[in-house]
Parts: structure tokens; sequence; C-alpha cells
């Protein structure tokens, strides 16, 4: 009755469902994969953005550079701002409207400085043209801000290219920037989210961070590979089972007598 199992036909399902099964396991294991990375990864920022504010000191020193871990962790660090020296960041959207990050160097003693982002502007007329930039505040500030670690192109997606106009980057890269300034600066950035003394005018402030959705979708899209493994086998199964019933039908059905001469 199962001979038509080893026929060609019934062979190469056979081989279809036995590659499909793993190849849907392995799919669900990596969702599974992706859900626990994000939802740890929105984990970790959201307690960060939660944190109570340190000393940028304490995260951040010459020779130690800003952790991942530590990104978003709010940050206090009193200097005296150097807009001689301030740059804007091209190619940094806000509320749908082209414009820039206000990158402004703030010396802290001892001979460094830390990069501030005081905010975001709008674009000029043209993309060459240098925004209008409100003023930082004179004398020594205490800024309030979230730690931000260095950006690459690996990581923010944004390929660095020469030939520039003045004053303006692609990446916040204080290994970079830091080449055409009097001072060393430490790795890393801080995010403004406040200072002291606040200044008559300041840029639009930085959107807050995205701390994701937890990696939701891919729990959910994990739980439907793995679904799909059931449907592939019972539809298998059913095949096989019509398959038996189609024959057996055909063999209760009685032959028709020959009809004999008179």
């Amino acid at each position: 009755m199962y001979r038509f199992l080893l026929t060609p036909r019934w062979i190469a399902l056979h081989v279809v469902v036995l590659l499909v099964i793993p190849a849907f396991v392995l799919l669900g294991q990596w969702q599974f994969g992706r859900f626990e990375e994000r939802s740890a990864n929105s984990d970790l920022v959201t307690r960060n953005i939660e944190s109570a504010p340190v000393p940028l000191e304490t995260l951040v020193q010459p020779g130690r550079p800003a952790k991942e871990s530590d990104r978003f962790k709010n940050v206090t660090v009193t200097g005296t701002y150097d807009p001689q020296q301030e740059l804007v960041v091209r190619r940094r959207p806000q509320g749908g409207r082209p414009g820039y990050y206000v990158l402004t160097p703030l010396p802290i003693g001892g001979g460094h400085a830390v990069l501030v982002n005081r905010g975001w502007v709008k674009a000029g007329a043209t993309a060459d043209e240098y925004p209008a930039v409100p003023p930082p505040p004179t004398g020594e500030v205490t800024v309030t801000g979230r730690l931000r670690p260095s950006e690459t192109e690996a990581g923010s997606g944004i390929r660095e290219r020469s030939g520039l106009p003045p004053r303006q980057v692609l990446l916040i890269n204080p290994a970079s920037i830091g080449r055409s300034l009097p001072y060393p600066l430490l790795d890393g950035y801080v995010e403004l989210t406040g200072q002291e003394p606040a200044g008559a005018a300041a840029p639009e402030p930085v959107t807050e961070p995205d701390v994701g959705a937890g990696g939701g979708l891919n729990l959910a899209y994990g739980v439907q590979w793995w679904l799909f493994i059931g449907i592939a086998i019972g539809g298998w199964v059913l095949l096989i089972r019509r398959e038996v019933a189609d024959r057996k039908a055909q063999e209760s059905v009685p032959e028709p007598e020959e009809v004999r001469a008179d």
C-alpha cells in the first residue's frame, strides 16, 4: 500500500520537506536571537537614559574611550566653550527638515576638551553655506547631557569624504576632528540636554533617542517560522493520507464482469 512513497515524485516531495524543516528551524532561531539582542539593547538604552547624571570623567578619560554599554548615560561636565573651533555636522535631518548638528568643543581643564552637540539648526540656502548658529554662553558652564560613543562609517552608515566646506563634517569622530584642534579631545561626545547658565539663545534640542520596540516583531516572526514547520509536516502527512485513501478507494471498486454471449 505504501510503495508509492518510493516513486520519484514522492521522493522529491520527501526531499523538499526534509530541506524545508531545518531551514525554518534556523530562520526561527535567527529571529529569536534578534529578539534577544534588540530587547537587551532596548533595556540597556532605557536604563541609561533614566540614569542619574554622573561626572563625565568617571566614564571617559584620556586613553579610556567611551564604551558602547555607557551610551546615553547622563553625564555632567564643566568648562568653557570654544566657539572659534565650532563645527556643524551635515546630513542631520530632524522632524523631516534638513539641517545640521552644532558641535562645539568644551575645554575642561587638564589640557583636554570634549565635543558637545549643542543641538540642531536648519540648513541654509545652500549646502555649502554655513548655517545661522546661536552662539554658546560665554564663561564657565556646566553641561548636562547624554554620553555618545564616537561615530564611525561602519556604525553610522555615513561615509566620510574630503572636500567639504569649511567647518563642516559628516561624522562626529573626535579622533578625526581633533587633528585640527589645538588641544586633545576625549573620546565620544556629549549630547546636550541642559546647561547652566542656559544662554540667551540656543539651537533646537536634539530629539530623544529611540529605544526601539524591544524586538517584538522578531519574536512574532520566530514563532511564525516555527509554525510553518508544523504546517509543512501536517501538509506532508495529509498528502500521504489522501494518496492512501484514494488507492484504497480504487481497490474497493469491483471490476466489471465480462458480458457472456448466449
